[in-house]
């Protein structure tokens, strides 16, 4: 299948073992067998502008030749990339993967095959290898100097500023100009030398996989970018350029785009001799006829850009390589032409799986050597989009990328190599990481790892702003809400031809050298701060007040901004929330401002002069709790705040789009209808710690009749407010997951309790494929995850629970925790992917069932299996057609608006996990946040983050005065354990994070702190034990 010779590849040269992950391969197959024969040689020029000849047998098909190449380059995402040569007409066409290649490639002598890229992502931060993005800038390089890449001066210059620097590095103004005179970027570039060698400057201490990834956020922006214009007419004659891009069909003139036909608009594209026909769906508001016609320069010309559509529509739209039609038994009518590869869905999956090694590979005009990495990549460059990675498979940290304003430098260490790129400025910009936060899923941490341990040995190449994140990041996360509204990120890829998202792999973590501390240091610290429990105790009081009041600011500050400058909320609901919110926010502002005193004192920071008895916080705790009796009467209000601001978003569309955009920015780092019940929580978290403090003190001391009491108080008030805070809870939870679900009316109604929700892989004619089901007291919800901008699951059916059996059927179907459901109408099977998980579900959909036959619950006729009434005409599924059919993705699904992709749901679908509402409640008692020391595994300094944990789910600032997280890490899934000796970290008060290679050290301040972290975090980690049965609880009325 290669060559003869055995020439070695681009990274045997380097040492690196060969890859046999083929691009076009499912992970665990191997590459097809060769076919016996007599061997041809292929002539093959590289996007370097080298040649490679390859022997493939006669009968060989285009794949054999295709996948030589790959493995050639230890390329993993070779299905982005295609073979180009002219054919007997001179014309340019793709090398077809079924065909054999001596029936494509008449003379191969005399042809030389280009290896270009044939498919161009809408966010380059989908290419999950640097191998892949050096490619794409080696593409974008060769278009620019085709004039096939068209824009201004500007632009231009800039393009090839961070081409310079990623050929020679760092800005020296006589090597700029030596090297200018040499490599002709574009024609006539003498008149921008000057502008080009400005830019350049501006990117001091970039590295080239950092240019790479700047060059293509720049080029993705580009009307022209990936853009190969065919010659065409319109009905009336008019000369026109037709296209195909990733969103669908374009229309040009000249260089510019005059109309597109998105994916999701078109029906059927067919081609008859000469004219290409393109037929839409039927539109109210269109003044298109129902089928478009244009002519072109021949049967061959129209055949040819026919077949790229149906291969852009197949690789972009697709979950899977659509399947080889039945050959008719007497003759056939029209093409059979089909896409083959996977599809980009397919890729990503494949990639995130993680089974390859990072290896070298050589940048023919660099100085520099890049190791591949396969999960960071740098963050996105919008001015208002954020990034964020929710690691599928391989999940780990998804990190979101922050802007933040302040200048990022990445810690060095001895490796001697490069890891990924890490975010970079924009010229005219300091180097910023604009940041959302919020969680997800997509991959993962070992880009944080990457990119937070970059070391740069070449010394024209400083130490530069590293994103930890991984592109998909560390792992870290997934923040739905934190982002621009331009920007929707989420776990998984978005492949919606429409959205131009950032990128879901990134994510920035801070690693600032002025973060990381010695352990002089910290041995000084230690030693100057009092060492007893109550301290810490009180400790504890501030730091998390710290994080409730910024958490009461998200609504007495943003989003009251935000609602007086729309005029879609009307005045009764604005008063009734920031009326109750206001005096909340006054009062723990002092509460706040007093404990922090008290800790001076304590501590010995200030006012040393005067003498008293400081060691102590239950007096400020009694004064105080006392004085929160009094807002007692705001806090009854919060369940009809919930309730109003619910039935507001139902009634307005424009108050919906409103609170939708307001949970996108990063403020706003958990769902909005969350910050709205922290009053309530928080006073769970003060009985809490009064019961520890009290727990601690002997009844002799000075404090403990203070905290007695204080605990005392609190506790009269959590009772009188936790029957409305559970049924809080619910309601706000059901309303959650309503944002998550499509196909279901009237999720909300009175009666209805969430149970758990989770991954569970359901059994079919297909085989066992992943569904995310949903259990309520009175029904059972399954639904999947669609490639859309809007992020949510679908629901493909219910099950009532009246009358519904479970048994175990694992022996019956052959699959490992296997479960039968047998309900009224129907039944299916279904397989967890662990033991515990199924005895889970089991005591749940038993304990749900019982439920159900004791009580007349909501009856099913009040689910909607039709999508919302918001659906747009032309967000329907694509239709089966006859042969000419744009292969009919059965699996596009309805179009919503932009929507988080961070949500506990999509992590528990990444995770394969699942989560309960006994969980929930739980993770609502266990919040904490304050300082922690953060190393990875190869790492050798410990970075200072200011952490809060909530919603199962680490989120990491620079320091508490910070207004949104700079990343998250979902826990769920994750292992809490205390590391090793053979680990060599050699510091007290660690514990470790790991998801499969996914690992993390934190480091607390004391005994007490690191035993608080180990509680919350296990509570994320591990399930809760059912101490609650839903037969005991209230009913939830609303």
């Amino acid at each position: 299948m290669g060559e003869t010779e055995q020439r070695p590849t681009a990274g045997s040269r380097l040492g690196a073992q060969e890859n046999a992950g083929i691009s076009t391969l499912e992970h665990g197959q191997k590459p097809p067998m060769t076919p016996p024969g007599k061997l041809v040689s292929i002539k093959i020029q590289m996007l370097d502008d080298t040649q490679e000849t390859f022997d493939v047998p006669q009968r060989a098909p285009g794949k054999v030749l295709h996948d030589a190449v790959c493995n050639h380059l230890n390329l993993v995402e070779g299905d982005y990339f295609g073979l180009e040569f002219p054919d007997h007409k001179k014309m340019m066409v793709w090398l077809d993967l079924l065909k054999p290649v001596m029936k494509q490639i008449r003379r191969p002598k005399h042809v030389v095959v280009k290896f270009v890229v044939k498919f161009f992502p809408p966010d380059h931060a989908q290419l999950q290898e640097e191998l892949t993005r050096y490619l794409f800038a080696l593409q974008v390089k060769q278009d620019l100097a085709q004039g096939r890449l068209t824009c201004n001066d500007t632009s231009t210059a800039l393009l090839i500023s961070h081409i310079v620097q990623s050929e020679i590095g760092d800005f020296d103004e006589t090597i700029d100009r030596e090297h200018l005179a040499k490599n002709k970027y574009i024609p006539q570039q003498e008149a921008l030398e000057d502008k080009i060698m400005e830019f350049h400057r501006s990117h001091m201490g970039q590295t080239p996989a950092e240019s790479d990834f700047q060059l293509l956020e720049i080029a993705r922006r580009l009307e022209m970018y990936g853009i190969r214009l065919h010659p065409a007419k319109d009905r009336e004659g008019t000369k026109i350029n037709l296209a195909v891009a990733n969103t669908g069909i374009l229309v040009f003139q000249g260089h510019t785009k005059i109309n597109a036909f998105n994916w999701a608009k078109v029906r059927k594209l067919s081609f008859k001799r000469k004219r290409f026909l393109i037929k839409l769906r039927p539109d109210v508001n269109s003044s298109f006829q129902d089928t478009l016609e244009f002519l072109m320069a021949s049967r061959d010309f129209c055949k040819s850009f026919w077949k790229i559509c149906v291969e852009h529509h197949a690789f972009f739209r697709l979950f899977e390589e659509p399947k080889p039609k039945p050959k008719p038994v007497l003759f056939s009518r029209g093409s059979s032409f089909r896409f083959s590869g996977r599809t980009q869905k397919q890729v990503l999956d494949y990639v995130k799986e993680g089974g390859h090694k990072k290896v070298q590979f050589e940048r023919k005009h660099s100085k520099i050597h890049s190791i591949r990495s396969l999960t960071a990549q740098p963050s996105e460059q919008h001015t208002e989009s954020s990034s964020f990675a929710y690691g599928d498979d391989n999940d780990a940290a998804a990190v979101q990328s922050c802007r933040q304003g302040k200048e990022l430098k990445a810690s060095t260490e001895d490796t001697g190599q490069h890891k990924s790129p890490s975010l970079k400025k924009s010229p005219k910009e300091g180097r910023k990481v604009d940041g959302a936060v919020v969680s997800t899923v997509e991959e993962e941490e070992e880009a944080a790892k990457d990119r937070m341990q970059q070391n740069r040995p070449q010394s024209q190449q400083p130490s530069t702003g590293s994103l930890t994140g991984s592109p998909h990041l560390s792992e870290l996360s997934i923040n739905s809400q934190g982002g621009p509204s331009v920007a929707n990120m989420s776990l998984s890829p978005n492949l919606s031809p429409d959205a131009k998202q950032s990128s879901p792999l990134i994510s920035p973590l801070l690693n600032d050298p002025s973060c990381i501390r010695t352990d002089d240091e910290e041995e000084v610290k230690r030693k100057r701060f009092p060492t007893e429990k109550a301290y810490f105790i009180a400790k504890e009081v501030a730091t998390t007040e710290r994080t409730y009041l910024k958490d009461l600011e998200v609504i007495t500050s943003w989003f009251q901004s935000a609602v007086s400058k729309e005029d879609c909320m009307p005045e009764t609901l604005k008063n009734l929330i920031f009326s109750n919110f206001e005096p909340l926010h006054k009062f723990h502002t002092g509460f706040l401002k007093e404990i922090e005193q008290r800790l001076a004192l304590w501590e010995g920071r200030s006012n040393a002069h005067i003498k008293g008895d400081y060691q102590r916080i239950g007096d400020v705790m009694l004064k105080n709790i006392q004085s929160m009796k009094q807002l007692t009467i705001h806090l009854w209000k919060h369940n009809e705040i919930l309730m109003e601001l619910e039935n507001g978003i139902k009634n307005s569309r424009k108050l919906e789009t409103f609170c939708r955009d307001f949970e996108l920015q990063k403020v706003c780092y958990l769902p909005l209808n969350t910050f709205l019940l922290r009053p309530l929580h928080r006073l769970m978290h003060y009985k809490q710690i009064m019961e520890r403090l009290c727990k601690h003190y002997p009844p002799s001391h000075v404090d403990f009749r203070d905290s007695r009491a204080a605990l005392a108080e609190i506790s009269e008030m959590v009772a009188q407010l936790h029957g409305n805070m559970i049924k809080m809870e619910n309601f706000q939870k059901l309303h959650e997951l309503k944002k998550d679900l499509i196909g279901i009316d009237n999720l909300v109604i009175p009666g209805r309790e969430f149970i758990r929700l989770g991954s569970l892989s359901k059994l079919s004619g297909k085989g066992l494929q992943q569904r995310m089901f949903f259990l309520f007291n009175d029904i059972l919800l399954y639904t999947s995850r669609g490639l859309t901008a809007s992020n949510q699951f679908k629901v493909h059916g219910h099950l009532p629970l009246y009358g519904m059996t479970i048994e175990e059927s694992e022996e019956e179907w052959g699959v490992p925790h296997c479960l039968t459901l047998r309900g009224q109408h129907q039944s299916i099977v279904v397989a967890a992917s662990t033991r515990a998980e199924m005895d889970k579900w089991t005591e749940d959909i038993q304990m749900a069932i019982d439920l159900a036959e004791k009580s007349s619950g909501p009856a099913p006729e009040l689910l909607a299996s039709s999508p919302p009434d918001n659906k747009s005409p032309d967000e329907t599924t694509v239709d089966q057609e006859s042969e000419d059919d744009l292969s009919a993705s059965r699996t596009s699904l309805e179009r919503q608006s932009p929507h988080r992709g961070n949500t506990t749901v999509h992590v528990c679908w990444h995770r394969n996990t699942s989560v309960s509402m006994i969980d929930f409640s739980i993770a609502v008692e266990n919040q904490l946040s304050g300082n922690l020391l953060r190393k990875f595994k190869n790492s050798n300094g410990w970075q200072k983050l200011w952490v809060v944990f909530t919603n199962f789910c680490m989120f990491f600032y620079k320091s508490h005065q910070d207004n949104h997280p700079l990343a998250s890490l979902p826990l769920l899934g994750y292992s809490l354990t205390i590391p090793s000796e053979s680990e060599n970290i050699h510091k007290d008060y660690v514990f470790k994070l790991h998801f499969k290679s996914h690992v993390y050290y934190f480091r607390a301040e004391s005994e007490y702190t690191f035993e608080r972290w180990m509680e919350v975090i296990r509570s994320a980690t591990s399930s809760a034990s059912r101490t609650r049965a839903l037969s005991h609880k209230e009913p939830h009325a609303y």
